[in-house]
């Protein structure tokens, strides 16, 4: 992972060309003034101090393959969100979440000493949920029209949960080439 900058616009656009990634997703970017908007709306959110987001760099193929963030922050109450994730179609069912996401955890948990980790995905996104789930997180329940006017899927991992979830992810990278 990076942190996001414009300069990954271009390939963020270039590994996002499946349309089955949008199929799930409250948005869809279809052209690189689109990608670009959302790089920047990003980065307005990191400059407000709102989120941190990345992009995501996939080692075996030597790219650029998605985003992620942490958003929703809440620093007085040590909560915080993953989220507005998205993976190049090329790496699903890869250890590129898995890492991803443990390595966001990691540093949720044992260095801004989170207590509580939200992942939200819409409800017509199973594969997202699954890949949730896999996680370790907890399903809490449905968020109506929450989000673009969708209804989505609130899981979280709580500190008390993290050590059981980090030995369950490191069993999954351990196991796992690719």
């Amino acid at each position: 992972m990076a942190p996001l900058t414009l300069e990954h616009v271009q390939p963020l656009f270039d590994c996002s060309r499946d349309p089955a990634i949008w199929a799930a997703y409250p948005i869809r970017i279809e052209r690189v003034e689109e990608m670009e908007q959302f790089v920047r709306k990003a980065l307005d959110g990191r400059d407000r101090g709102e989120q941190y987001p990345y992009a995501v760099y996939d080692k075996a193929l030597d790219a650029y393959v998605g985003s992620t963030r942490f958003l929703r922050i809440a620093k007085e109450h040590r909560n915080l969100n993953i989220g507005s994730t998205w993976y190049s179609s090329e790496v699903w069912r890869t250890r590129v979440n898995t890492e991803t996401k443990y390595l966001m955890l990691s540093h949720a948990f044992e260095k801004a000493e989170a207590v509580r980790v939200e992942i939200i995905t819409s409800t017509d996104n199973t594969r997202s949920q699954r890949a949730i789930e896999r996680l370790g997180a907890v399903r809490e329940g449905i968020l109506r029209k929450k989000y673009y006017g969708l209804d989505y899927v609130i899981y979280s991992i709580v500190r008390e949960e993290w050590p059981a979830a980090k030995a369950r992810l490191e069993g999954f990278l351990a196991t796992h080439d690719r």
